[in-house]
């Protein structure tokens, strides 16, 4: 394997808010200095209440996406419960650990709501998994620190939280060759999984002048 192909771009993001879980992504793949895909889907959903943000090359990413996604609905089916988010996680981890010798070529933001309130947490490629209030994620994350690390608040609803998220991504873009064409944004909250449609994204994103 090439290292052009390892070095895919990507930008990701997820952030802990007072009503709910926020994760985005924007949607260019890339190897090399090549835009191979311009709508790539790196924002899974694996359940209700769980979201999945993928950076790396996009097979790994497709197969521990229904991995996951898979797992997490025989958990349900078994114990008739939502497998927590923080389970979630470890499952995840212990996945890619497994396989550290001969490693995914990924790192994932794991987000959901469950019993506890909102969590996410950072997965690297050898295993590790670390909860946080808000992480980043792929070639544009210095950016998109950037922005949260000056902007995120205890206090945001996942309103404020959708617009942050559309800032720090816009950042990434702008700055990151490897990231554009556009945003996906996620909202998980007690009550749903909402996919934020495209004309709001477009109407926030002229509100905020970008």
């Amino acid at each position: 394997m090439t290292d052009d192909l390892k070095k895919t771009g990507t930008t990701i993001l997820g952030m802990v808010c007072k009503d709910g879980v926020v994760i985005a992504t924007e949607r260019r793949a890339t190897m090399g200095t090549l835009i191979a895909h311009k709508a790539t889907k790196k924002l899974y959903q694996i359940d209700n209440h769980l979201a999945l943000a993928t950076a790396g090359l996009v097979g790994d990413l497709q197969v521990l996406s229904r991995y996951l996604k898979a797992e997490v609905k025989l958990y349900s089916l078994k114990r008739d419960a939502e497998m927590s988010v923080q389970s979630a996680a470890t499952l995840m981890s212990n996945i890619l650990n497994s396989h550290k010798f001969y490693p995914y070529y990924v790192q994932l933001i794991l987000g959901g709501w469950d019993s506890e309130g909102g969590h996410v947490y950072s997965l690297d490629a050898a295993g590790g998994s670390i909860p946080d209030k808000y992480t980043a994620g792929g070639s544009g994350s210095p950016y998109v620190f950037g922005v949260l690390e000056d902007s995120f608040r205890d206090d945001m609803t996942v309103n404020d939280g959708i617009d942050l998220a559309l800032r720090a991504v816009t950042a990434a873009m702008g700055r990151d060759s490897a990231s554009g064409n556009g945003a996906d944004v996620a909202v998980i909250t007690e009550k749903e999984f909402k996919m934020i449609p495209e004309e709001e994204i477009k109407k926030r994103l002229q509100k905020m002048g970008k």
